[in-house]
């Protein structure tokens, strides 16, 4: 209970600050080390980053991603060329994070009331998910167009024919699982995302902002790096000596990642990816590779950068960035989601209670509806926004 109460007060005091300038102690979104004068990428590197002792360029600190809620994986077709939001695109922006916030602290929102809130608003706030007020949003909306900044047009390369049809027999079989349990939660925990069984969201999805824990923190030491990310509980070290990688017979959910000093930047290599962590929604090939640089556009601002470069899935290398602001005081807490993921539990003790339901029911010669498939997306229970589960410092369901 004290967690979840610390949670709330957080995500409240939150909301107590938004603003669309700067916030103070922290880094801004759209300094003049993200955005070039004329609304553009900066150079990489172009910042000069200090030393460590040990001689090393120093990224360390704590970073808020918070700020760059809104902002879409690739550009609107409208928007074209630009980095830069228009000052009509931005308005829109900010009204649609003012009218996100209205529905967090909306005095309509109870448990009894959870699932008509979620229906409405098209958020969490259902039976499997946080509470609206645990959300935290944006304080210093970002004008940045997209996180894709290659191609130009911020549009992610179409998919090969091999990796189309590939996603289309993962689809396939998706819904084939959903009519074979018609209607059922879960046989087993395998039928839920890896982001419901608290496992990981990958190397991509642990970077990007969530509803909240958007925190990430680097820590060095001679000759590697630590990169945690606070969703989810991810830390990669990373040696930067130059060394090779392993061989490809070593799998993990986040890669296995070797890294090298190209100046200020540090250039990270990661490969081995297990195909059930995928990236943007496609799983890794065995030619596939992500390229991470991590640098500091400015003084309070982490420029991370990540090329995906997969010619057996996508019909060219993409690139995205990430300007990342520096907040020091920022509360970064445990993600301690699966020692209290009490939702696996539950849906499975649920599903298997509709089970035996179901089966009273054929017995008194009731016939069971079939499945039909929704119209609108699975939200917080098929590993949605809310799916994480759990409040600053809480595990779900504490």
């Amino acid at each position: 209970m004290r967690r979840l109460i610390l949670g709330a007060l957080t995500a409240l005091a939150g909301a107590a600050i938004l603003t669309t300038s700067g916030v103070s102690g922290q880094g801004r979104v759209d300094s003049s080390g993200v955005m070039t004068p004329d609304g553009g990428v900066p150079a990489l590197g172009s910042y000069k980053v200090p030393k460590t002792p040990w001689g090393e360029p120093d990224l360390q600190g704590t970073f808020n991603a918070n700020d760059l809620q809104g902002i879409p994986m690739q550009r609107a077709q409208t928007v074209g060329a630009r980095y830069r939001l228009s000052d009509d695109e931005f308005k829109q922006r900010v009204a649609q994070r003012d009218q996100n916030v209205a529905n967090d602290n909306s005095d309509e929102f109870s448990l009894e009331r959870a699932e008509e809130f979620e229906a409405r608003f098209g958020t969490v706030g259902g039976a499997v998910s946080p509470p609206p007020h645990w959300l935290e949003r944006s304080r210093a909306v970002s004008r940045v167009s997209s996180y894709v900044i290659d191609p130009p047009d911020g549009r992610i390369p179409e998919l090969t024919p091999a990796a189309q049809a590939a996603a289309q027999q993962r689809q396939q079989a998706q819904a084939a699982r959903r009519r074979a349990l018609n209607g059922i939660e879960a046989d087993w925990t395998t039928d839920r995302s890896n982001y419901d069984r608290c496992i990981s969201t990958g190397v991509l999805n642990s970077i990007t902002p969530k509803i909240y824990n958007s925190g990430s923190r680097i820590v060095q030491g001679p000759g590697w790096l630590a990169f945690s990310n606070e969703m989810i509980h991810e830390t990669r070290v990373i040696p930067t000596d130059g060394r090779t990688n392993v061989g490809a017979a070593v799998k993990n959910w986040m890669g296995t990642s070797v890294g090298r000093w190209e100046g200020d930047v540090l250039v990270v290599e990661t490969r081995n990816i297990k195909p059930e962590s995928p990236i943007n929604g496609q799983p890794l090939s065995d030619e596939g590779v992500l390229i991470e640089r991590f640098a500091l556009a400015d003084a309070n601002t982490l420029d991370y950068r990540m090329t995906v470069n997969d010619p057996k899935v996508y019909a060219a290398p993409w690139t995205m960035r990430m300007p990342i602001p520096r907040e020091e005081s920022y509360g970064y807490f445990e993600y301690a989601c699966h020692e209290g993921n009490y939702a696996m539990p539950n849906l499975l003790s649920g599903s298997r209670a509709e089970e035996r339901r179901r089966a009273e029911a054929v017995k008194r010669g009731e016939k069971i509806p079939e499945y039909v498939e929704p119209t609108r997306g699975g939200g917080a229970g098929r590993g949605g926004a809310g799916a994480g589960g759990a409040g600053r410092g809480g595990g779900r369901g504490n």
